[in-house]
């Protein structure tokens, strides 16, 4: 699936992957479900954000379109 050579991990993410061990007291799998819950947490607020962004986009649209009627008329 993947290049081994790519698999290796980045020092970023064993600083990361440490942070979680020693806050979780060593404890491997409560690590694992610490940083899986914190990246869901944060795909789900970008997910929140994408979608306010696009009704901000979709309304700035219809002001848009409602203005140009109004100038037509």
């Amino acid at each position: 699936m993947h290049d081994r050579a790519k698999d290796q991990p980045t020092p970023e993410i064993e600083r990361i992957a440490a942070a979680y061990v020693q806050a979780a007291q060593g404890n491997l799998r409560a690590a694992l479900g610490s940083a899986i819950a914190d990246a869901l947490a944060d795909l789900a607020e970008a997910e929140r954000r994408s979608l306010q962004r696009d009704r901000l986009i979709s309304r700035g649209y219809m002001r848009s379109a409602m203005a140009d009627v109004g100038e037509a008329s």
